[in-house]
């Protein structure tokens, strides 16, 4: 059946009542998406989210990991994702048969992924972490202990200077739309705004270059912030700036911008937009409502091993 654009969002809300279905948006999805969901947040907090709701049916608005960590997690629920070729050029840049190799190579070694990864990856992981918690996994791990760090390099490259860990190996991989936000996208936009606070993810290209200053809780006298999207979400809600510039997606000023209303928010970079957050659309979330497709299925024996590198992640955050 057709709907009008103007009445689709009416349509879900009452679709996903009738069919008791629980709609998950990542904080990088377009308005019209983040409008419908019951919660947004970030992947791990949505999968965390996933666990505690009452509903059996998760319509996950996302990449595709995301709704695979969601099925691991909640391994007695329905997860479903409006388009099932919503990837992630970072989760792409590795596969189990390099890790596999990869490990052949360090025996011993202690292998920490991000979240950010297929089921596959993370069944041969001995952790999983988040970039939130990612230098507190690290830490947690004996100093004598060899890492095999997977796959970002930038997160990889802040996690080794911070914790000054000499034994860890960085796998070269990186998110396409935060490799793409360059220093000189930052240093731009902070001469424009004097008075502005810089809030950074830690997969963006231009961390490693600026890893001292932050460091030190300042670039060119301004604050600078190295945070996940939560992490921003809650700094910026908490600060008494007026003005940031936030390095990241750039969906996530639309949730910004609703709890700040005060607040002015420039993005870094206005071509940070991943292109696979944005294949997710209010159509295909009304069409997989409507005919509960595109069921994302993790092979037990493959989610009961990464299940068990995620539960070390979630006591350590």
């Amino acid at each position: 059946m057709l709907v009008q654009q103007s009445s689709l969002k009416e349509e879900i809300m009452r679709l996903k009542k009738e069919k008791d279905v629980v709609i998950l948006a990542h904080n990088y999805q377009i308005p019209d998406v983040q409008d419908i969901a019951d919660f947004t947040g970030d992947s791990l907090g949505l999968s965390r989210q996933a666990a505690k709701v009452p509903q059996k049916t998760i319509l996950f608005c996302g990449v595709h990991f995301m709704a695979e960590t969601a099925a691991i997690i909640c391994p007695d629920k329905r997860v479903l994702i409006p388009d099932l070729e919503a990837g992630c050029s970072l989760s792409d840049s590795i596969t189990a048969d390099e890790l596999r190799n990869w490990k052949k190579q360090h025996p011993g070694a202690i292998a920490v992924g991000y979240v950010n990864t297929t089921a596959e990856i993370k069944s041969e992981l001995d952790y999983c972490c988040t970039s939130a918690n990612a230098v507190n996994v690290v830490k947690a791990i004996p100093a004598d202990k060899e890492i095999l760090f997977l796959p970002d390099m930038f997160l990889g490259s802040y996690v080794a200077k911070v914790t000054g860990r000499k034994n860890m190996f960085i796998w070269a991989g990186e998110c396409h739309v935060h490799a793409g936000i360059k220093p000189e996208d930052i240093t731009n936009k902070l001469n424009s705004l004097k008075d502005a606070e810089f809030l950074i993810h830690p997969e963006c290209s231009c961390t490693t270059p600026m890893m001292y200053d932050a460091a030190s809780g300042s670039f060119d006298d301004q604050k600078v912030s190295i945070l996940s999207t939560e992490g921003m979400l809650n700094h910026a809600h908490d600060s008494k700036s007026k003005n940031f510039v936030v390095a990241t997606e750039i969906g996530i000023l639309y949730k910004m911008r609703q709890q700040n209303p005060g607040k002015n928010f420039i993005p870094a970079s206005e071509k940070a937009e991943c292109q696979y957050m944005k294949m997710i659309t209010l159509d295909k979330v009304y069409n997989a409502l409507v005919q509960e497709k595109n069921q994302v299925v993790v092979p037990k024996e493959i989610a009961d091993k990464a299940r068990l590198a995620i539960e070390r992640m979630l006591a350590i955050s």
